[in-house]
């Protein structure tokens, strides 16, 4: 079976854009994101404020982390959860990933209408309609594979209870992974007699199947000295030793899941976790901030950021923000059209990058000396000092943190040719789902 709905992932290009999308102009409402796109407008066609991802960028960071991860015999589930594009999605999956990673119910009702085949549900899902509906869906399709997390023994209690009085005895099983934490972490069992008891109740449930363990070691590690590495290989460790204490429980025909790995510390987990697929187990990551990378949080602390620690080609940002200066108040301060309702700003603010050419056939200017020291609802605040000036109408490409809080502002989001181009080419527009 194929991994999603190719159709109706192609069907995207089909939808008309309209005054809901704030990254569109209206000369281009009424038209079809593949009108649009034939017509390869240009970004200086487009308003501001703005975010764009980079079409080679993309490309380069997808294809990346998928040679890292055969390179080093792990599985990758991307986190579908940091992009909500179904068409991002489906690139990862054409890449090879094996599945995607999504957060809760709505999201999987997204991966659904999309046909994503294999969906891992990076929490616990104990509402009674969200279980009844999930066993309808693996009801109507018998080739959709759907996993959840379960920290405790009532987590498994409730679901169980919930699926029970729905489904028959002849019910395809949900698919359930214990989840083991750490201490100061997110959710998780937090010591493996407790992670063992979760396993043995999904395994002695009528309507459940143990599949496997699972964790996140983003919410154990707090920087990447060696320190906190060691932590975070500490707590893989404890992951695979709950595995290792539930080979028994596993029901003959599954091959067990070990899975961990978010964008901060994936090379942790394959060192740690890598060996287990050698010993009969299928180890899979959950990156997903990857296929953008950033200007701040990721750069900084991914392994193949800006200080690699693993091997492989370095990630790159493929996305960016576009603002322009509307107003320079006092000497030294401008303010720009964008805001916290365009741009991420709970990892880092936006960095000024570069200034668009003033006229045709001038320069791009490097905005040294600028920094973006605050936002509002729908300003921004640029400093900047003697060495390098602004005027009113200028265009700043800026530099963004932290996907996760980027794609959610943007309901359909332009994807360019070349970011660094004086007036780059629209090749594509992605639709998200928040």
């Amino acid at each position: 079976m194929p991994a999603y709905d190719a159709a109706a992932v192609a069907a995207l290009a089909d939808q008309q854009v309209s005054w809901r999308d704030k990254a569109l102009p209206p000369g281009f409402w009424g038209r079809t994101v593949a009108e649009v796109v034939a017509d390869r407008p240009r970004l200086s066609q487009l308003p501001t404020p703005l975010m764009t991802l980079s079409a080679p960028g993309l490309r380069h960071n997808v294809d990346t982390l998928d040679t890292w991860c055969k390179r080093h015999g792990v599985e990758l589930a991307p986190h579908g959860k940091t992009t909500m594009a179904p068409a991002l999605w489906a690139m990862q999956l054409d890449a090879g990933a094996w599945g995607i990673t999504l957060a809760n119910g709505f999201q999987l009702g997204v991966a659904r209408a999309y046909g994503v085949q294999r969906v891992l549900i990076a929490n616990a899902v104990i509402s009674p309609l969200q279980l009844r509906w999930i066993a309808d869906e693996l009801a109507a399709d018998p080739s959709f594979e759907v996993m959840v997390w379960a920290d405790s023994v009532r987590t498994v209690e409730i679901m169980e209870a919930a699926r029970s009085a729905y489904v028959g005895p002849d019910a395809r099983p949900l698919d359930v992974m214990v989840e083991v934490g750490g201490i100061g972490g997110r959710t998780g069992a937090r010591d493996a007699e407790t992670a063992l008891a979760v396993g043995h109740a999904i395994a002695d449930a009528s309507t459940l199947r143990l599949v496997g363990v699972a964790g996140y070691e983003g919410a154990i590690g707090h920087g990447v000295d060696e320190a906190n590495l060691e932590e975070v290989r500490a707590y893989l460790r404890d992951l695979a030793e709950v595995h290792h204490r539930l080979k028994s429980v596993y029901d003959a025909d599954v091959v067990p899941i070990v899975s961990a790995g978010g964008s901060q510390y994936f090379e942790q987990v394959a060192k740690v976790l890598a060996s287990e697929a050698g010993d009969g187990a299928r180890v899979v990551l959950r990156s997903g901030a990857y296929i953008t990378h950033d200007d701040g949080l990721y750069r900084r602390v991914s392994p193949l950021g800006e200080h690699p620690r693993t091997d492989g080609e370095q990630l790159v940002s493929a996305m960016h923000g576009w603002m322009r200066i509307t107003s320079q108040p006092e000497p030294g301060l401008a303010i720009f059209d964008g805001g916290r309702r365009d741009f991420p700003f709970d990892q880092d603010w936006p960095e000024p990058q570069l200034i668009r050419p003033r006229a045709e056939g001038s320069p791009i200017l490097p905005a040294t000396g600028m920094t973006v020291t605050n936002l509002n609802d729908q300003h921004g605040y640029l400093r900047f000092g003697d060495e390098q000036s602004v005027v009113i109408g200028d265009e700043l490409r800026v530099g963004l943190s932290h996907p996760c809080t980027a794609f959610d502002k943007w309901g359909l989001i332009p994807v360019i040719d070349d970011p660094d181009a004086a007036d780059p080419v629209i090749v594509d527009l992605v639709r998200t789902f928040f």
